[in-house]
């Protein structure tokens, strides 16, 4: 691949660039460059929207270049206070140690393990906060550069409180980018301002400014806000291949393009020449075996056809066994296919729950023969024997 194409591939979707002359200067030195992601493991479990930028630093992998994936167990005890309008709460190492564990087993699912370097920037912001290292860098910050942030005026605006600590939080995520000579930092759109404090640190130690290079946040199964948990509108990357599978089914056509340009590298003219269902169940089929495999994403599809092609229950059900006159609601919960009781009598009362194809309308006692078939909305089935 030439620089151009390379240029083109490793911005595809990129919310800012800066700078793309720069980045070309770089491809074209033949350097194997250092290309950084950090991550504060505030969280255990990782969803698509967070696989944006693993994309697009494995996209920098496929190129021939190091990944190094900073693991925040220091910046994370402090807390991002990008896009906030609060402090994020304080947490302690050993909660930090537990999710960066599950953060990099389900990082690896997207990145190439053998070409990325782990690094914790506990390693040297811990001995950087002592008085020679920490009062060096504060000598060439100033006050109005550090508060320059949009989070930050908005919160001074409404007289919320920000704390010092959150102030210095570019700082220490600018240390990083010194301590590990990045040559390219990549995040989400909302990390922009940190980046470039990199880059000025960067500049200030007298080594030759990151590119930073940031994606936009991934719109979520609504179709309306940014994917979060908060929102129940995510696809998360340890979600069964069934669940991930559906709920890409269910994106709007606009939505699925987004997920396109982002997660792959396909040909987005080609995409658009699709018809939409043909283009969704090719989308759904490329994550769902990115995640979980080639067969795992065939036999979804083989599903999908069935259930909502076809009108045919899937194969491989799950298989419950039952006693005569179970509780609805009980075997909901025992089942996993509800997490309680006032969740599955508001299944119930929706509609959205079918036993042998015919809507159950009310809580009680059920009555089968040797066996039967119960579905929970769209995408969940379970086979009851005696």
């Amino acid at each position: 691949m030439d620089t151009k194409e390379a240029i083109k591939v490793l911005t595809r979707g990129a919310a800012d660039c800066v700078s793309p002359a720069e980045l070309e200067k770089k491809l074209l030195s033949g350097k194997k460059l250092r290309v950084k992601l950090g991550a504060d493991p505030t969280s255990a479990d990782l969803h698509l929207g967070h696989s944006v930028v693993l994309t697009k630093l494995r996209a920098f992998q496929d190129l021939g270049h190091t990944a190094v994936l900073v693991i925040g167990d220091f910046t994370a005890a402090i807390g991002d206070p990008s896009g906030r309008d609060s402090t994020r709460p304080v947490l302690p190492r050993e909660i930090i140690r537990q999710n960066a564990q599950t953060y990099t087993d389900q990082a690896f699912k997207v990145l190439d393990p053998a070409k990325t370097e782990i690094r914790f920037n506990s390693e040297w912001l811990d001995p950087f906060i002592t008085a020679k290292g920490i009062l060096g860098a504060l000598a060439k910050i100033t006050v109005s550069h550090a508060l320059e942030r949009d989070d930050f005026k908005t919160r001074i605006k409404a007289g919320r409180p920000i704390t010092l600590l959150e102030v210095m939080y570019s700082l220490f995520q600018g240390q990083d980018s010194v301590a590990l000579h990045a040559d390219v930092e990549l995040g989400g759109a909302d990390q922009i301002f940190n980046l470039l404090f990199g880059r000025q640190m960067q500049k200030n130690a007298e080594m030759e400014p990151q590119v930073a290079i940031t994606v936009p946040l991934l719109i979520g199964t609504d179709g309306v806000k940014k994917m979060s948990k908060s929102y129940c509108n995510y696809v998360g990357l340890n979600d069964t291949p069934a669940d991930m599978f559906g709920k890409i089914m269910s994106i709007n056509d606009e939505t699925m393009l987004q997920y396109y340009t982002l997660l792959t590298l396909e040909d987005l003219d080609a995409v658009k020449a699709r018809h939409p269902m043909q283009a969704k169940k090719d989308l759904a089929r490329l994550l769902t075996a990115r995640f979980h495999g080639a067969d795992a994403a065939k036999k979804e599809l083989e599903n999908f056809e069935n259930v909502f092609s076809k009108k045919e229950n899937p194969q491989d059900m799950p298989v419950c066994k039952a006693g005569e006159g179970v509780l609805l609601s009980a075997l909901l919960i025992e089942s996993g296919l509800a997490k309680s009781r006032n969740e599955a009598r508001r299944l119930i009362d929706q509609g959205a729950v079918k036993l042998d194809g015919h809507r159950v309308a009310t809580d009680g006692a059920l009555q089968f023969g040797a066996e039967a078939v119960l579905q929970v909305g769209k995408r969940h089935f379970l086979k009851l024997v005696k």
